[in-house]
């Protein structure tokens, strides 16, 4: 197969392929493992690699790279946007966030640190309102729930009945 990849060896205790978001195939592998078992790995799952990257390329293709305007416009719809939803959801679930941030994340449309500080990407505004929503209760129901216990997911769907369809749109 021939196949090109990086190759990140550390103390792990098993080999890992990933796709990244640029199509490359990276290996995880522990220090011992032997370039031929590294490679009979790769070759044993050229599908699935193959499938991923075509996963990788047409999700690049669905969502380029915004133009520096673009980006501009998409932090600041998101300054607008997010904190009358964050409040209008934080009401409806009893919750109650320490502060809302905008950030550049590329792999994660938000998270909820320990503090209960809610994160939100700017590229989240790249999808339907529904799907923004989706993002917003997931967050603020980490305020309550640090896990995605069925606990969380119950309390995802209090308010939003709907929540599987919505987090669908993200796949998109």
């Amino acid at each position: 197969m021939g196949e090109d990849f990086i190759l990140i060896r550390s103390r792990r205790r098993t080999v890992n392929l990933q796709i990244d978001a640029d199509g490359k195939l990276i290996v995880r592998a522990p220090w011992l493992t032997s370039p031929a078992e590294i490679r009979r790995i790769v070759e044993d799952n050229a599908q699935w690699i193959r499938r991923h990257r075509e996963i990788s390329a047409q999700r690049r293709a669905a969502h380029p790279e915004p133009t520096e305007e673009e980006r501009k416009a998409l932090i600041r719809r998101a300054k607008e946007i997010l904190p009358p939803k964050v409040e209008h959801y934080a009401a409806l679930l009893w919750v109650r966030p320490a502060g809302i941030t905008v950030t550049s994340a590329r792999t994660r449309f938000g998270s909820c640190s320990g503090k209960n500080r809610l994160s939100f990407s700017w590229r989240l505004m790249e999808y339907p309102e529904e799907a923004i929503d989706y993002v917003v209760v997931h967050e603020l129901a980490h305020i309550r729930h640090h896990d995605h216990s069925p606990a969380f997911y119950d309390l995802i769907a209090s308010v939003m009945p709907d929540h599987k369809a919505r987090r669908a749109l993200l796949r998109k």
